[in-house]
């Protein structure tokens, strides 16, 4: 990103930067010649590694020093598997318990970073039926609304230090490498895809590429701070996705998973794939943000490249 505001050669550390998300954000970093601070679970092989472990809350505050950002993307995945209580708290500790090291961190430092990106997601609205939100809209109930609250509550020590502190509530990314979409990539191909339940939920889908972008933007715009959604700014519903994936990879969608299979199969987190979320990006757009892919057809087209 040749816009970047970063001094050239900047330190920028990173936190789950082995996933699907990370990994592209410290790509682009690096691509731009900053220099990606990356958090390991090991003992670091490199300058450029940090040790750090989230669930016993130690970190390697040392190496956090002279970064001028720190953006924290860690969490065990939300659909890797079935939520049984033990997944369930490995979910929430993996989170709130690393944003609480990463910010306190953070706030110890003798010169902290200029912005500390934390992770966040759409699941704070909860399940929001046709009811467009943007950020103004309060939290949700369930298991992924309490999640995202606690998670973006465990930030508050970087916030009190003074560090500008900003949630990136992330909608559903759209990657063949990857995440939830990955698994309905096969299926769509294999002409067995179609809508779930009745399809007429709400998905607010982003793609990989404007995900990236939008964290770039997060660590630029000095003027964002506190939650910004991360999503396309035309959400669709479930039917309509399907539609678009049967048009893109031209195959049939005439299977339906119906609700109470989904349930079976899925246990609680059905409720999350059959809840709808008409989410808006309202201050991402506010703050001068382009989308590259806008439309559900050119995000399924750029994971397909």
């Amino acid at each position: 990103m040749s816009d970047s505001t970063l001094p050239p050669g900047s330190r920028v550390a990173v936190a789950g930067a082995s996933g699907l998300i990370g990994s592209a954000l410290a790509r682009s970093l690096a691509a731009d010649g900053h220099v990606v601070v990356r958090l390991v679970r090991r003992a670091p092989r490199t300058e450029d590694e940090v040790e750090w472990d989230p669930e016993r809350e130690r970190i390697d505050t040392a190496g956090l020093a002279g970064c001028a950002a720190v953006v924290n993307l860690a969490g065990a995945g939300i659909a890797a598997q079935r939520w049984t209580e033990a997944y369930r708290r490995r979910i929430r500790e993996s989170r709130v318990l690393g944003t609480a090291t990463l910010a306190d961190a953070v706030a110890s430092l003798d010169e902290p970073p200029a912005v500390f990106v934390n992770g966040s997601a759409i699941g704070y609205y909860g399940d929001t039926d046709g009811r467009a939100v943007d950020e103004s809209a309060p939290p949700g109930t369930g298991f992924l609304s309490s999640l995202c609250v606690d998670w973006e509550e465990a930030a508050g020590p970087a916030q009190d230090a003074g560090v500008r502190t900003v949630f990136a509530r992330t909608g559903l990314v759209v990657s063949s490498k990857g995440g939830a979409w990955a698994k309905l990539f096969p299926l769509f191909k294999a002409g067995v895809g179609g809508r779930m339940g009745d399809g007429r939920q709400y998905w607010s889908f982003i793609s990989l590429h404007d995900e990236v972008a939008a964290i770039r933007h997060l660590i630029d715009t000095d003027r964002l701070a506190g939650p910004v959604n991360l999503t396309a700014p035309d959400p669709l519903t479930n039917r309509e996705i399907t539609e678009a994936m049967g048009r893109v990879l031209h195959r049939p969608t005439v299977f339906t998973t119906p609700a109470p299979l989904l349930r079976l199969a899925l246990g609680d987190m059905a409720g999350d794939i059959l809840g709808s979320q008409r989410v808006l990006p309202g201050r991402l757009l506010e703050s001068g943000f382009s989308f590259a892919f806008p439309s559900i057809e050119g995000a399924l087209r750029a994971a397909l490249d």
